[in-house]
């Protein structure tokens, strides 16, 4: 008897582009056309553009984890663990299963949607002192420290260390940086009514940036508004400085200032995944090169999207134009690369991604946002109608829907609780204990593990 074994289709990444990818797969290929295989650490997505509203409490974390069991197309099997190599050679991903244990996964297809990790520098104390603000994990640490801190300081009897633990200093005027700021500014301004010995004015919040305007993105009129509100609510804005030096109880920042604080967030940006310096491939900023069929030239039934791929972005009159490494472009890449795959499988031509930026939308907390929907400029109310009805349409299940909306009413009447869930009080939370830049193969370390080796039982750990 002859047996048939079915491609075997290898995403890698459970972020917006891997789930989209995935989801595509699922509905348009007949089980028995395709084995479909994902590699993520968590069985969730999570909407990432919503993370700070959970750091500040208007959404649990539960809300913004969006489960990947849910699809009544569910079929594919995930293994829990991240990639941390590639031999396109041998076809062959080496897992890292979240047990510890290294797993030697073959492909036919690999799509490659790792995405990015916090961007650092070489300065002094940064990893072992900033907390980061990429996963559901950190945030839901930040919360606890950021309520910690106000309980520490109205039970201290010393002013300075009080004032120290009521000094918060994000790093990072992007989005996610910006928003962080605003959220969590609020969350402070909130809760500090409910700590009658603790004076308001004590509280101060630094939002710094080395570029010279906040969001460039949004265009002068808009990120001077935005500016302008977080101004208005006393958070200070230092631009053209970022940090030279970070303590457990101070930050230097690069024009001299020393400021005593507890707090420090890093939030200047992503790089592409480590993993795709495993491969070997030309690369453009660390994002791997592809063409706009989001293929990897020369290798075939290899592609890559999302942030840890520099698509060519075709909708631009502009040579050597690549897609940012934004949400809204990722879940559209899922969908087009799945096509491709199948494409591919079927012996069918590809197609080019493209796709018109529809706009920008950025929820600073409150009442307070400012929008830039298909070249409309909005700020006050109707941008934040605008940034939470676009975040509510993305999210991929009624489920989450539902939680979501739940969450903004009861905060909208009831407010918050500033309840501390102590994730905190036990186990460190900064930055190098999230991100695992050096846990990934080298060239000799890959050889060693595949060994000429090609199946998913072979394992070392």
């Amino acid at each position: 008897m002859i047996t048939v074994t079915r491609p075997r289709i290898l995403v890698v990444g459970a972020g917006f582009a891997g789930v989209g990818c995935v989801r595509r797969l699922e509905r348009k290929l007949s089980p028995d056309e395709a084995e479909i295989t994902l590699v993520t650490p968590s069985s969730y997505q999570l909407y990432l553009p919503l993370l700070p509203q959970v750091a500040s409490g208007v959404l649990t974390p539960q809300s913004i984890a969006l489960s990947l069991r849910r699809s009544r197309r569910y079929r594919t099997r995930i293994i829990p663990g991240g990639a941390i190599g590639v031999d396109l050679a041998a076809k062959v991903c080496v897992v890292r299963t979240i047990t510890e244990k290294l797993v030697n996964e073959p492909y036919d297809y690999i799509v490659l949607a790792p995405g990015s990790i916090t961007r650092t520098f070489d300065i002094p104390g940064l990893t072992d002192n900033a907390y980061g603000m990429k996963t559901l994990a950190e945030a839901a640490y930040l919360r606890d420290h950021v309520i910690s801190q106000l309980d520490l300081a109205d039970a201290s009897q010393d002013p300075d260390e009080r004032a120290a633990r009521l000094q918060f200093v994000v790093v990072g005027g992007g989005y996610a940086g910006t928003e962080t700021a605003a959220c969590l500014q609020m969350l402070t301004h909130n809760a500090v009514k409910r700590y009658p010995r603790l004076d308001p004015s004590l509280i101060r919040w630094h939002l710094i940036d080395i570029a010279p305007r906040l969001m460039p993105e949004l265009g002068e009129k808009l990120g001077n508004a935005a500016q302008e509100i977080l101004r208005r609510r006393g958070i200070e804005i230092s631009l053209g400085v970022s940090i030279a030096k970070a303590g457990p109880e101070e930050v230097t920042f690069t024009d001299g200032r020393v400021i005593p604080t507890r707090t420090l967030i890093w939030t200047a940006g992503v790089v592409a995944s480590p993993l795709i310096g495993t491969l070997g491939a030309e690369t453009v900023r660390g994002r791997l090169a592809v063409t706009a069929e989001m293929n990897l030239p020369g290798h075939d039934g290899v592609f890559a999207l999302g942030d840890a791929a520099a698509v060519p972005d075709v909708a631009k009159d502009e040579e050597g134009a690549v897609c940012p490494p934004t949400a809204q472009h990722a879940m559209r890449q899922g969908k087009v690369v799945a096509d491709n795959v199948i494409a591919a499988l079927r012996g069918q031509p590809m197609r080019p991604y493209k796709h018109k930026d529809l706009g920008l939308v950025v929820d600073l907390g409150g009442r307070d946002a400012v929008s830039k929907p298909i070249g409309v400029e909005l700020k006050g109310l109707p941008a934040l109608a605008v940034a939470r009805g676009y975040h509510w349409s993305a999210l991929r299940t009624n489920v989450a829907k539902t939680r979501v909306m739940t969450n903004w009413l009861l905060n909208a009447v009831a407010g918050d609780d500033f309840v501390r869930t102590g994730f905190q009080s036990r186990s460190p939370a900064k930055l190098k204990d999230f991100e695992f830049a050096h846990a990934y193969l080298t060239p000799e370390q890959m050889r060693a593990q595949i060994g000429g080796k090609g199946s998913a039982e072979d394992t070392s750990g």
